[in-house]
């Protein structure tokens, strides 16, 4: 290990290598971009290259060409003149919720000999959070109650008309017009 007393070994003869330049002089004056604050050789992988660059081109002229023809040789380099990937990539934009019809299905379906279960589709349109909606169901009707599908609830016994009334009550948003009762459902593979 080399102490502060003595002085570190000159390569003599040896180019270098790792892509410094001969001429540098230190101490170094880093150039910050006025847009994004980063190192203006770092700009490029910031959100906003384009203002970087028109920033660069009134306070920075010289680092502006420097950038341009770089860019140049970049592109006649790369295949089929595909852009390349930055890091990071544009930030994806919010979507808009479609407006889905708001409609719920009741049904029945067979659970065995003369066993039935009932089905309800349709909760999710009325932003009902289906694991609240399945335990208020499953202790107002005293039976068992689960989610079974990202917009489905199973719930023991045939309780349709009953449930009608009750998802009526429990929710004034959603209106008689709004339910559809469709009867006998098909039976479910298990």
């Amino acid at each position: 290990m080399a102490t502060a007393a003595e002085p570190e070994p000159e390569l003599e003869g040896e180019e270098i290598e790792s892509g410094e330049e001969e001429d540098v002089s230190y101490p170094l004056t880093v150039h910050y971009c006025g847009v994004c604050t980063l190192p203006v050789e770092y700009c490029e992988f910031g959100p906003e290259y384009d203002k970087c660059k028109e920033w660069w081109k009134t306070n920075f002229p010289d680092i502006y060409l420097r950038v341009i023809e770089q860019g140049a040789a970049d592109l006649s380099l790369e295949s089929g003149g595909k852009k390349r990937q930055t890091r990071g990539g544009k930030a994806l934009k919010k979507m808009k919720k479609k407006e889905v019809e708001k409609h719920i299905t009741v049904g029945r379906a067979p659970r065995g000999k003369r066993k039935y279960v009932t089905v309800i589709c349709g909760l999710n349109t009325f932003e009902i959070d289906l694991k609240k909606a399945s335990k208020t169901f499953g202790s107002r009707f005293a039976c068992g109650s689960s989610v079974t599908g990202p917009d489905e609830i199973v719930i023991q016994g045939d309780i349709t008309d009953d449930l009608i009334d009750f998802i009526q009550e429990k929710w004034p948003e959603i209106t008689e017009d709004s339910i559809d009762d469709v009867g006998e459902l098909k039976q479910s593979k298990r």
